[in-house]
């Protein structure tokens, strides 16, 4: 059973990585190479599993199974965040050298909305059981949701975040180095870093309404959902630098990871209605390994002919909270209609200002 030093221990080791990571590491705001990249994702995931030890001889074989079902889980589920990452940051054109301010401040919040959310989540599944089934429908939902909109495109110049932002708030027309705000004539400016930074958690929230529920199909013990949440998403800043490059070439990744949501929703009402583990832990994270397993190679084998293109496609590659799905070709009526508003005063693209607010 867990103890508050435990609570306490993991968060002050939480704190003390996430400061050797903007203090130590990468303080002077630099590229992170690949290299690199890869290794501190690989040290993260190797902390990730020396943990989930730790609590197999501490907490007893049920604790150490579950803990390792639900990371990897949430590793996975945590991947289709990358797609839309590698989305945002080259649509609004992010330097290189300030994305990695804009995932460590955005992961930083992403950890304190998601504490909240799992323990919200674990009080209400204990006051009332009938929510496993409400969780349940929504994973099966949200999974066949998720297949059928993998191919859609989403259209970042009419996202609503970034336009409700621009106009209604000082922004800037340029980024400033890697400030998210800027004085000017003794006003306070946004930059559009922010704006970024802003979608970025908006983003992550809406992702942890799904991901969430999926591991309380595995356990409701509120410090194994945390611990591997959290850990999946310690690492994910790492892994996007990692993996930036040839994120197209998992495309076929977003048919597996829809499959896994069924396949815990359904899991966690089946045990609910039957009062026992029907679908064992065990059973769930073999299965969730297989399918990983099969959509990841199936993806390299169908896209091994864009391995040597200069850029990555762009269709399809995700979807962006607040973008409707793309359904012109540029240059259609859509962008005869920003044109259009772009003369009444409106800014429709990204990438563009509004005049100053006065």
């Amino acid at each position: 059973m867990e103890t508050a030093w435990m609570w306490l221990s993991f968060n002050l080791l939480v704190l003390g990585l996430l400061a050797l990571d903007l203090g130590v590491l990468h303080r002077k705001g630099r590229e992170i190479g690949v290299r690199e990249a890869l290794f501190l994702s690989l040290g993260y995931v190797v902390l990730a599993l020396c943990f989930g030890a730790g609590l197999y001889v501490a907490l007893g074989p049920k604790a150490g199974t579950e803990y390792l079902t639900g990371y990897l889980i949430e590793k996975s589920l945590s991947l289709d965040n990358l797609f839309v990452f590698v989305l945002i940051f080259m649509h609004f054109g992010v330097p290189a050298r300030c994305q990695h301010k804009v995932l460590f401040w955005g992961i930083l919040g992403a950890l304190v909305m998601r504490a909240t959310l799992i323990l919200t989540g674990a009080a209400l599944l204990e006051a009332f059981h009938w929510l496993v089934y409400v969780f349940g429908a929504f994973l099966v939902f949200t999974g066949v949701r998720m297949f059928v909109a993998a191919d859609q495109e989403p259209d970042l110049e009419k996202n609503r975040i970034n336009r409700f932002m621009r106009r209604h708030f000082r922004v800037t027309e340029g980024y400033e180095g890697r400030r998210f705000f800027v004085r000017r004539d003794g006003r306070t400016w946004m930059t559009p870093l922010f704006v970024v930074l802003v979608l970025v958690e908006f983003t992550d929230v809406l992702f942890a309404l799904d991901s969430i529920p999926a591991i309380f199909a595995v356990t409701t013990d509120p410090f194994i959902v945390y611990t591997s949440n959290v850990f999946a998403i310690l690492g994910l800043r790492a892994l996007y630098f990692a993996l930036a490059g040839i994120i197209h070439r998992f495309h076929y990744l977003k048919y597996g990871l829809s499959l896994v949501l069924v396949l815990v929703g359904v899991k966690m009402a089946i045990n609910a209605w039957f009062a026992r583990p029907v679908l064992p832990t065990e059973v769930t994270l073999l299965l969730t390994v297989l399918i990983l397993g099969v959509s990841v190679a199936v993806s390299l084998v169908k896209t091994r002919r864009a391995a040597g293109q200069a850029s990555p496609p762009q269709s399809g590659s995700g979807w962006v909270p607040g973008s409707p799905a793309r359904t012109e070709e540029p240059g259609g009526p859509d962008e005869e209609k920003d044109k259009a508003a772009q003369g009444e005063g409106e800014q429709p693209a990204a990438v563009r200002v509004p005049a100053p607010r006065t």
